[in-house]
């Protein structure tokens, strides 16, 4: 079985195309099958984007994980100012975010494909992460751990978790490596959490 955390490339493409609003904005993006949530933006990406859009983001921002670019793509057309990498470890997600920076004519977000944080340079002010579940605790506690390292003094990690999926423990292991983690937003079951690098 393929799963939307590993490059397939036998995997058959069948792309379309969805449709979505956020803040009186319209945007189409390209999906294909292979990729998460290729059907309709899921609900934490929502949640995740309507509370990071409170926060007037700025800077350096990453995206680790991006897929097809629904959280990357869709904060840097608010964020205009804002410098954005996206990284994905499947290789079609990085081609359609590349086709999605192109559709929507953004000048402030480029690609890479990379295993986590593997071909990443430079430090960031910001980085959010949408954790792919079903790549297990051991991937998703590497992105924890590993955003420390690629965050300015003073920069914070944002991620989106379920509760049923383990946020509470998250939220532990980050405050472990962090020092702190606050739980800044919470909606339909998830939980919006910021560590600050100190």
């Amino acid at each position: 079985m393929s799963h939307y955390f590993v490059n397939d490339a036998s995997l058959e493409s069948k792309p379309k195309m969805i449709n979505y609003v956020i803040e009186g904005r319209s945007f189409s993006l390209k999906t294909d099958a292979g990729v998460f949530s290729k059907d309709r933006i899921d609900e934490g990406t929502f949640i995740f984007l309507e509370t990071l859009l409170k926060l007037k983001l700025s800077g350096r921002i990453l995206d680790v994980g991006c897929g097809y670019g629904a959280l990357g793509l869709t904060l840097a057309q608010f964020l205009p100012a804002s410098q954005f990498v996206l990284i994905d470890v499947n290789a079609r997600a990085v081609a359609l975010c590349n086709e999605n920076i192109a559709s929507l004519r953004t000048q402030n977000a480029v690609t890479l494909l990379s295993d986590m944080y593997e071909h990443v340079e430079g430090t960031f002010d910001s980085i959010v992460i949408n954790p792919p579940i079903r790549a297990g605790k051991t991937v998703i506690y590497g992105m924890f751990a590993g955003a420390k390292d690629h965050l300015n003094d003073g920069g914070s990690l944002f991620i989106v978790i379920r509760k049923s999926h383990g946020a509470e423990s998250a939220a532990t292991y980050i405050a472990s490596i962090f020092g702190n983690c606050t739980r800044i937003h919470r909606a339909k079951g998830y939980h919006v959490y910021q560590a600050v690098k100190k």
